[in-house]
């Protein structure tokens, strides 16, 4: 059992038996920064809301920024995959890296601020997922349409959206759309009352299902 706790923007903190993952620390964004410590921290680029380790980090922490490749950290296994952070190539915003992560038996996506629709063979190198973590805001990212299609294309179990505007945030986010946008129309969608959840190989959905966390 692994449990999943949101802690704002594209952040997300995962919980095992034994080790600890964070996603995507940040700051900068209007939200309070992230008030959490992991082994693990995986930052998709060297964008502040999405870099900013100081904040959840200790002695002892392993922190990759960017990284793709295949490797194991502890009992953890992580693949990063090379993407772009807008549609052209990055000549706008640069590289990001996508992290499909194992861990307690379960997969993990987290698109960080992915800007462009996966081609084939990048669906394929991701694939399984369980849990993906992908954003929906627009803009700086794919927006509710083209994540749609990612979402599609990569069949997780649970679908956790992200990077959307949130009450606070800063003038710069405000462009954001939110997350409404995204779940228009859907009929598998479930509003957690809390920022966390947990997830078990023998207790996931049947059906696809969205899952929107609610800060604290």
């Amino acid at each position: 059992m692994v449990n999943v706790i949101w802690l704002g923007h594209a952040c997300f903190m995962l919980k095992g038996k034994t080790e600890r993952l964070i996603f995507d620390p940040f700051k900068g964004v209007g939200l309070p920064e992230p008030k959490a410590e992991a082994e693990i921290i995986l930052c998709s680029h060297s964008h502040s809301d999405h870099n900013n380790a100081s904040a959840v980090c200790h002695k002892r922490s392993v922190i990759l920024e960017g990284f793709t490749g295949i490797g194991r950290i502890g009992s953890i296994s992580v693949k990063g995959i090379a993407t772009f952070h807008d549609e052209v190539q990055g000549r706008k915003r640069g590289k990001n890296s996508i992290y499909a992560v194992g861990l307690d038996g379960l997969s993990f996506c987290h698109l960080g601020d992915l800007g462009h629709k996966l081609s084939a063979s990048q669906a394929k190198e991701i694939r399984p997922v369980d849990v993906l973590f992908l954003p929906v805001g627009g803009f700086y990212t794919i927006g509710s349409e083209e994540a749609r299609k990612v979402m599609k294309s990569l069949k997780p179990k649970v679908t956790v959206p992200m990077h959307y505007r949130l009450p606070g945030m800063s003038d710069a986010f405000k462009q954001l759309s939110t997350v409404e946008d995204f779940i228009r129309g859907a009929d598998n969608v479930k509003r957690l009352k809390s920022p966390s959840f947990t997830v078990s190989r023998g207790h996931l959905p049947k059906k696809p299902l969205i899952m929107i966390a609610k800060l604290g």
